[in-house]
């Protein structure tokens, strides 16, 4: 039994839209009666001083605190780290491909190397999409979040240090500036605790809408990962750009990945700190290497929120349901 966090949680009280239609592209009916599935899913181990599943708390209780037009529960949620077994392989990644899932929720919190999803995983992971299963998948910085680019599809969205670069060589240099230990991709839109400014693309992405306008903020990072569309994959698109604070360059925040050939929906995001309970309440602490102080603004304007609220909602209704 993993630990559980401690912490009072925060209720955010949102909405969740269903769509119009019920077909083999995920969407979902006002009709509909059963909870979306939702696996949220760290690529580690549990460890204390980590970005371990209990730091998206908050995460996981937006997701669960959404409800239908009819005050229905709009999803259920699993939420872990990896758990190996003594093959190695996490059961419940390993076999998620045949599992009654309709989402995986992936955050990449590993460093590479050994460590993070190993191939069986990602083999079952990459399948779980071709079923019609949808994946979100989130990383940060550098190499963190590294085991994403093993998988098909949205794994080649994300573009790292050591391996997968940004087929853009002038993108592969340093960004921000602060912390030198921290190398690219490494996008720097403003202080942990704050929002910064984004763009949707367009056409205007559903996930991207809000009561007639754009999501115009999401929670600001230091330094943010590198995504970009992969090279000949004609169902992706970026549909959400920011720009560094420390260069002014602008920057991929998302990839989104309609469905084709039976593959279920896909999102790729430039970082975790969009979702982690340090950047929506500060108060929640971090990991001890985690060093650039934080600022307070969302801790006095806690509305400043409010487009990410709408912005996972917006994501649940979109990634949809897996065709049974």
């Amino acid at each position: 039994m993993l630990p559980r966090c401690n912490r009072p949680r925060i209720a955010f009280g949102l909405t969740f839209h269903p769509l119009q239609s019920d077909h083999e592209d995920g969407s979902m009916t006002a009709t509909a009666t059963k909870p979306i599935r939702i696996l949220l899913q760290t690529t580690i181990l549990y460890d204390e001083d980590d970005w371990n599943i209990n730091r998206f708390s908050l995460l996981r209780s937006a997701l669960a605190g959404l409800r239908t037009a009819d005050g229905q529960p709009a999803a259920e949620v699993t939420a872990r780290d990896r758990e190996p077994d003594a093959a190695g392989n996490d059961p419940v990644l390993a076999g998620i491909d045949t599992s009654d899932y309709d989402q995986l929720w992936l955050i990449g919190v590993d460093t590479g190397g050994e460590g993070g999803l190993n191939q069986a995983e990602c083999a079952a992971i990459t399948r779980f999409r071709e079923r019609g299963g949808a994946i979100f998948s989130t990383r940060d910085h550098q190499d963190l979040g590294a085991s994403l680019c093993k998988l098909g599809g949205v794994g080649r969205a994300h573009f790292f240090h050591s391996r997968q670069p940004d087929p853009d060589p002038d993108r592969n240099r340093r960004d921000d500036p602060d912390n030198p230990a921290i190398d690219y991709p490494n996008y720097h839109s403003g202080s942990n605790g704050d929002v910064q400014r984004v763009a949707a693309t367009d056409p205007i992405h559903p996930v991207l809408e809000r009561n007639g306008t754009r999501v115009g903020t999401l929670p600001a990072h230091p330094h943010e990962g590198g995504v970009g569309t992969p090279p000949g994959d004609p169902t992706a698109r970026v549909v959400v750009t920011g720009t560094s604070q420390a260069t002014n360059r602008p920057f991929n925040i998302a990839v989104a990945f309609e469905p084709a050939n039976g593959h279920g929906r896909g999102w790729a995001e430039s970082t975790f700190h969009h979702f982690c309970d340090y950047n929506w309440d500060i108060g929640a602490g971090a990991p001890s290497f985690v060093s650039e102080p934080p600022s307070d603004a969302i801790r006095k304007n806690p509305s400043l929120l409010d487009d990410t609220k709408k912005y996972v909602a917006n994501l649940v209704a979109w990634l949809g349901r897996r065709p049974r």
